[in-house]
């Protein structure tokens, strides 16, 4: 007898099965703990020689917190009577699916599965995980779900996002945006590798995107964290390299907002909210990658100026910015973070003939597979001035603190733009399996299509509600780092599933370069790499856990 696509009182199953999830986080973080302290210290060492243990507490603990974050979203749904058909469908599949990894192992790469026995952990999962990982995701389940979905194309997510009307209004103005002056012509301006136009940005600009954030004493909208993200999820979800012009101005704002003077924050912010100029971060060199420590480029301090000489790469969006956010080494004898300082680089924007005019500035662009809207650059300064107005805060050496500051809001917005890049390859596929025939019948008929497109609308969930938590727990001034490095780590993971699916469902016809599900894979890769590379970012998260 086939199985029915319900699981009774998923709701207050998923509930039972809290806490057994939480009791292996806990008891896996001991264990991991006590391999790699030395004294009660934790070591850079043993950290890196256990790193299959360290990664493996990270994405456990991650799943954990995605779990939590998904259970509390359909609580608040069931208090106000908006828990419907579709949304007890996502909780049960996603549960189910969810356990189950944790059970048999999550998977961090392709290739690389986290496994309870490399963490020190056995688990006989309880009835209730027990009766979720047997019954809940069925393909029943899937195929009922995919059928809701197709019934829902006119609607900005796949299931109520639980979000406050304000929110949902905010999404609605972007998602119209987006479907009217991004999806038309992102796939032109990745084929023909073109910058983002100009008029785009100044309608963004009107919209208030690049002021979304900064107090309304600075020229901005004043703003939370949950809008950047919706907005950042919509825009993204037409283009990422639209969704991404709102980072460098939330980056760099929130560098002068937390590290800046006084006389900083009322020259610069006002400039960045109403996108009369626009910043790039210069940070990353090319031999340290993620060791940010490790920086080689040095400013000397000449006279009550600076010169800045060295080399940077992966710059996003450097032509034609007025300002860069410059890390740089200022003092010589050091050789680590505590040499480091942050300058507020003003240069002249470039064209297409003379991308880089300023005295003491050379860069070369870096052709990529993906990610094309703003262009990546490799830059070069040879004595390069900057005023010494222009030192964040006024102080030397203060410049990886100040950077560090930054890190939660980036990580969360980042975990938007993959939220939504996985938003746009799902519906992408929906149309193409509802349009497409195979042996007399849509593509969406078949199970494993159907299975498909129901996992990406459920993972999507997922990440998206460990991002609204991320956001939340940053607008309550609460820590986040550890939420938003999870939202990070997981959405990027979820947005390549989901493009990688969603070409699958095209076939052949989905590696052709006419269609847009080509250029939303290349765009999918980056999210894994910037803003903390997985592997990096899985040590930042089990470091955090453990301390």
């Amino acid at each position: 007898m086939p199985q029915a696509p319900h699981l009774p009182d998923a709701l207050s199953l998923a509930a039972a099965a809290l806490p057994e999830v939480s009791a292996l986080v806990a008891a896996a973080t001991e264990t991991v703990k006590a391999r790699v302290a030395d004294g009660g210290k934790i070591t850079s060492r043993a950290l890196d020689a256990e790193q299959s243990a360290v990664h493996g507490l990270a994405w456990l603990a991650t799943y954990g917190q995605a779990l939590l974050q998904l259970h509390a979203w359909a609580e608040r749904l069931e208090t106000e009577g908006k828990f419907g058909e579709m949304e007890q469908l996502i909780l049960q599949i996603g549960f189910g699916e969810y356990l189950a990894q944790i059970a048999g192992g999550i998977p961090m790469s392709q290739n690389e599965m986290a496994r309870l026995s490399q963490l020190g952990q056995t688990w006989a999962p309880g009835p209730a995980a027990a009766q979720l990982i047997a019954e809940a995701n069925s393909p029943a389940a899937c195929a009922r779900l995919v059928a809701l979905m197709q019934g829902n194309q006119g609607r900005a997510t796949f299931g109520a996002s639980g979000l406050d009307d304000e929110l949902e209004m905010i999404r609605d103005q972007f998602r119209r945006y987006a479907e009217d002056r991004v999806v038309p012509n992102a796939h032109g301006w990745h084929l023909r590798d073109e910058l983002i136009p100009m008029d785009i940005i100044t309608e963004l600009a009107d919209m208030g995107v690049f002021g979304l954030t900064i107090p309304e004493e600075f020229g901005g909208l004043g703003l939370t964290k949950a809008s950047m993200v919706v907005v950042s999820e919509e825009l993204s979800r037409g283009y990422i390299g639209v969704g991404s012009l709102g980072t460098r101005s939330e980056i760099a704002a929130e560098l002068i907002l937390c590290g800046g003077t006084e006389a900083q924050k009322a020259k610069w912010l006002p400039l960045l909210a109403s996108g009369e100029i626009l910043p790039t971060a210069v940070f990353t060199e090319p031999n340290t990658g993620s060791d940010l420590g490790a920086l080689r480029t040095r400013a000397v301090q000449v006279g009550d100026d600076w010169e800045v000489t060295g080399n940077k790469t992966w710059i996003t969006h450097a032509a034609r910015t007025h300002v860069m956010t410059l890390l740089a080494r200022t003092d010589p004898a050091s050789t680590d973070w505590r040499g480091l300082s942050m300058f507020l680089a003003e240069k002249t924007p470039g064209t297409a003939e003379d991308p880089f005019p300023t005295p003491g500035m050379t860069g070369g662009e870096i052709e990529v597979l993906g990610y094309r809207g703003m262009k990546e650059y490799e830059l070069g300064f040879d004595g390069f001035k900057v005023k010494g107005e222009n030192l964040l805060g006024g102080v030397a050496g203060q410049g990886f603190k100040q950077l560090m500051q930054t890190f939660e809001s980036a990580r969360i917005q980042t975990a938007a733009r993959a939220i939504g890049v996985a938003q746009s390859a799902v519906e992408v596929a929906m149309k193409y399996a509802q349009d497409r025939k195979q042996f007399g019948q849509p593509l969406i008929a078949f199970p494993r299509v159907a299975d498909k497109l129901a996992m990406m609308a459920v993972e999507i969930m997922i990440a998206r509600q460990l991002t609204y938590f991320a956001a939340w727990e940053k607008d309550h001034a609460q820590r986040c780092d550890l939420e938003a490095g999870m939202a990070k780590l997981l959405g990027a993971r979820i947005a390549w599933a989901s493009a990688d699916n969603a070409l699958q469902i095209h076939g052949g016809n989905g590696f052709a370069l006419e269609y847009q599900i080509s250029r939303i894979l290349c765009d999918a890769r980056i999210l894994n790499i910037f803003e903390g590379a997985a592997e990096i970012q899985a040590q930042v998260i089990a470091r955090r856990l453990m301390e």
